[in-house]
């Protein structure tokens, strides 16, 4: 058989690579036409022409114009560039500067974030390792990674990155942090026994992948594939392939100005008809009164004003935690009714910590957080236990001197030096009353087996200063409990009982805790070292001891919000699917029997899986495809998804989350910049406060529809009025615009600074297909529009049949306009809930403020000469001034009643 034809047959077999990790060495070997001396250079450079170089290649890149000029797709912007030219038309130059200026201001934020967005591949990119140690025509040496090919050797060791996927055909002790891939927090133990096929990546013991790292040990790998066609590179592909959904507001955004665009052309066009065939006024004039009507029913200052509000959202988050990259989440945030979260540091501490201890005739629980050595030890009746209990002291000894990690505290912080599981350990002797560095002085290490995978335990040797030796040795309880003969109990040693400490075992794992097995044996003071043979047998167990990446309690509690507010909590994790299933219901999670692993996922078409999805909440050993068809399936539910993540194979599905949340500690950067939000404390918890913040926004931008809406409904059913009585128009233009300019910058943005309110996580999550104006806010809107038509025209047509000048009377009407917006935006503070208390009127000081502002420009309106000049307004005396608040005053109070009805019969 030719290369060449082997190179076509090994093109096959990288079609389908999972493939590799259930061959053995020698069969992978043959198919890939290699051998222990490597490749040859004539192979080498055939190859490398075939499959190309050992790199992820970039998208097709759009230049930086076209990014900047699709920043303006966006239903905001067109109806904000509609609001500009409408008042450049105007001429008011000022007004449109302002409105423009926002706009360009948008577009270059969002010009920056999509960068960002983009670079996310770059991240993955960049995983990849420079350089790599290949063994060719039996030789070692160094070269760019770029040059490896299907075929090669390659030697990785401690600190190294792996270059490409290997399959290994021999290890030393070697550990490989796939936590990038798998989202395991411990390095895996690598072996070169082929698994079986349909192993999960977790579970691929004999395999490496490109872009992990090599945290102990060595060893050497046939090359299986490269650059895209390895699973960086196949999680790289499905990343650029991966749609961005739109967020529920700027859908409904959409649907809203359509909506009003055309009731205002159709009003408008029947007004300007009423108008000339009713009243016979000239075409022309009508024509000015339609552009009038327009100006007024237009609410121009609405999609600044939810942008503003978005924008102080971001802020609020921020302050707790959680940072926005995209403005339009957080509103999304708001409508979120499902959370896929990762395990580890999410809704765990990522730190291994020791929670039981089991010994021949009793246990206890160890309590604490984390390497915080500080913690008491309670046996089964739930009583603190003495750590001078011997079988107690002996296992924390035992633990403390069988390790080689440190423990060090650095400004209240402790920091752990070496593996999570001995640092685990070190703070369970810490815990039991012992020093360390004075324990180690005690009794001194004479001599260490260290770790190894092939054998599963670590052993070592002390004496004291007495000549007194003894073995100490842990490791996995298949590697320790048929090396022993005896046990420790509090009445001397006894017979192994292997029964009892089988159950043990299973009690232990059903509870989502790994166990070790810890045992002694005395030697005497004349052996100075340490063989394999001196740990095979006559061993002394000293008992079991369950380790768990404990639960954050606030983790725990945000959960239980979760529920409270009607949001699905689903745990995706790279654990196997029993742990998976312990720590999901020690953490609160609904129903965490109803598990599936990824092998499971991998069998189901599109229709069984968006069941499935909906009807389990744990995960376990799942690929990047499948959490990216988790997430496709809850979305094809109608759900609105959040997703956790922080390694490169999480980037996928964060993509296409509604709302992808990255981890800013641990995280990685491709998964920091494919997410929308990222948690600087990679805590479950801020998630949740962050969705408070969310529906937070999202009443914030309902209350200022609820406040503009009625505005312009109020001038523009004014001028209907107007029309359709056959009258002077109560206000002009001018005025309309002075009116909605000065009340959208002042008053509506107050309402962006409103606090929750107290039941905003006990409401079900709002419905992502619902329009943005409910057939409530519909109602709210028209009576309040209502209200502000009957005050305003009243008091207009009061002035004029009382003889006052038509300049006095419009000034009359403009005041008394905003006037009873100043009186209804306390009553928007609270949609339903009433207002008459202290909270409710000086709850929010920036409504204050506002309010000051716009009655300080309404002076200036009345009074001063040159505003006198432009918008033709006049002074008022105090009656005046007396009906227009007195027309404010009924108008809160009517809405107070109205809010209270609805309370009392349709809530």
């Amino acid at each position: 058989m030719t290369v060449d034809t082997k190179l076509k047959k090994n093109t096959e077999v990288d079609a389908t690579p999972t493939t590799w990790h259930a061959k053995p060495v020698s069969e992978a070997l043959q198919e890939l036409s290699s051998c222990e001396q490597g490749l040859t250079a004539a192979e080498v450079e055939q190859r490398l022409e075939k499959y190309g170089p050992n790199r992820l290649n970039p998208p097709a890149a759009r230049s930086a114009l076209v990014r900047f000029l699709e920043q303006f797709k966006n239903v905001l912007i067109y109806v904000l560039l509609v609001a500009g030219a409408v008042t450049t038309a105007m001429g008011h130059f000022i007004d449109s500067g302002v409105i423009f200026g926002v706009v360009i201001i948008n577009a270059i934020i969002g010009f920056i974030q999509e960068g960002k967005a983009e670079r996310a591949l770059e991240a993955v990119r960049n995983m990849l390792s420079p350089q790599a140690m290949v063994i060719r025509d039996g030789k070692r040496f160094t070269l760019p990674a770029e040059q490896i090919v299907p075929g090669d050797l390659v030697f990785i060791q401690s600190g190294d990155r792996v270059p490409a996927d290997l399959r290994l055909i021999s290890v030393r002790n070697l550990r490989v942090d796939e936590a990038m891939l798998t989202g395991e927090s411990l390095p895996v133990e690598k072996s070169v026994d082929p698994v079986d096929i349909d192993a999960s990546l977790g579970d691929r013991d004999c395999m490496a992948y490109s872009g992990t790292l090599v945290t102990f040990g060595q060893g050497t790998g046939l090359v299986v594939a490269t650059g895209e066609l390895s699973e960086i590179g196949r999680i790289s592909t499905l990343l650029a392939q991966v749609q961005v959904l739109n967020t529920p507001l700027t859908r409904q955004m959409a649907q809203f100005a359509s909506r009003l665009s055309i009731a205002i052309l159709g009003i408008a066009l029947i007004a300007a008809l009423f108008g000339v065939l009713v009243h016979d006024n000239s075409l022309e004039e009508m024509f000015l009164a339609a552009v009038g009507l327009a100006v007024a029913a237009i609410p121009e200052g609405l999609p600044a004003i939810i942008t503003i509000t978005l924008a102080i959202g971001v802020q609020r988050m921020a302050a707790r935690n959680a940072i926005i990259r995209r403005l339009p989440a957080v509103e999304t945030l708001g409508s979120v009714n499902v959370i896929c979260s990762d395990k580890t540091g999410t809704l765990t501490r990522n730190e291994m910590m020791v929670q039981s201890l089991v010994f021949a005739d009793g246990s206890c629980e160890v309590e604490g957080n984390g390497y915080d050595p500080h913690g008491q030890f309670v046996d089964q009746q739930g009583n603190p236990m003495d750590t001078n209990h011997p079988l107690l002291s002996s296992c924390c000894r035992a633990a403390m001197l069988c390790n080689d990690a440190t423990l060090t505290e650095e400004e209240g912080n402790w920091k752990l030096n070496g593996d999570p599981m001995e640092g685990a350990l070190v703070v369970l002797g810490m815990k039991g009353g012992f020093d360390q560095t004075l324990l180690l002085e005690q009794m001194p290490r004479t001599d260490v087996i260290p770790f190894e995978s092939e054998h599963r335990f670590m052993a070592t040797l002390h004496h004291d200063h007495t000549d007194q030796g003894c073995i100490y040795i842990k490791g996995a309880i298949e590697a320790i409990l048929p090396r022993c003969t005896s046990q420790i109990t509090t009445m001397g040693t006894q017979p192994i009982d292997p029964a009892f400490w089988a159950t043990q075992t299973e009690s232990i794992a059903a509870r989502g805790q790994r166990t070790l097995a810890i045992a002694m044996r005395p030697v005497d003071r004349v052996q100075q070292s340490l063989n394999f043979e001196d740990v095979d047998g006559d061993l002394i167990l000293i008992g079991l001891i369950g380790i768990v990446d404990p639960p954050r309690p606030e983790a725990i509690e945000a959960i239980a919000r979760c529920y409270s507010a009607g949001i699905q909590v689903k745990m995706i994790t790279g654990d196997h699917v029993a742990t998976a299933r312990a720590i999901a219901g020690n953490m609160g999670i609904s129903n965490p029997d109803r598990s599936l692993t990824g092998a499971e996922l991998e069998s189901m078409d599109e229709a069984m899986l968006s069941q499935k999805a909906l009807d389990n909440n744990v995960f376990a050993r799942t690929s990047p495809e499948q959490k990216l068809r988790l997430v496709k399936a809850l979305q094809g539910n109608e759900l609105v998804v959040a997703m956790t993540g922080d390694g490169v194979n999480d980037a996928p599905a964060l993509k296409r989350a509604d709302i992808g949340v990255a981890m800013g500690i641990k995280g990685s950067e491709t998964a920091k910049e494919s997410a929308e939000m990222v948690l600087a404390d990679d805590n479950f918890a801020s998630i949740v406060k962050a969705i408070e913040e969310g529906r937070t926004v999202y009443d914030n931008i309902k209350k200022s529809i609820l406040f503009i809406l009625p505005t312009n409904g109020g001038e523009a059913l004014t001028i209907l009025a107007a029309i359709a009585m056959g009258r002077l128009l109560p206000v002009t233009a001018a005025q309309i615009l002075w009116v909605n300019m000065i009340t959208a910058v002042t008053l509506a943005l107050s309402l962006a600074f409103e606090p929750a309110e107290a039941n905003i996580m006990r409401r079900r999550p709002r419905d992502s297909q619902d329009s943005l104006l409910s057939p409530f806010m519909v109602w709210r809107i028209l009576f309040v529009s209502v209200l502000m038509v009957l005050a305003t025209f009243g008091l207009f047509i009061w002035e004029r049949e009382s003889g006052a000048s038509i300049e006095v009377a419009r000034t009359v009407a403009v005041n008394t306009l905003v006037v009873a917006e100043i009186f209804y935006l306390f009553n928007t503070r609270y949609i339903t809930a009433p207002i008459l208390n202290r909270k409710g009127l000086l709850g929010n000081r920036y409504v204050l403020i506002a309010v000051l502002i716009v009655s300080i420009f309404q002076l200036l309106y009345t009074y001063l000469p040159v505003m006198q000049l432009f918008f033709h307004s006049a002074p008022l005396d105090s009656d005046a001034w007396l009906r227009i608040l007195a027309a404010g005053a009924t108008l809160f109070f009517v809405v107070e009643i109205e809010k209270w009805v609805v309370r009392r019969f349709f809530q």
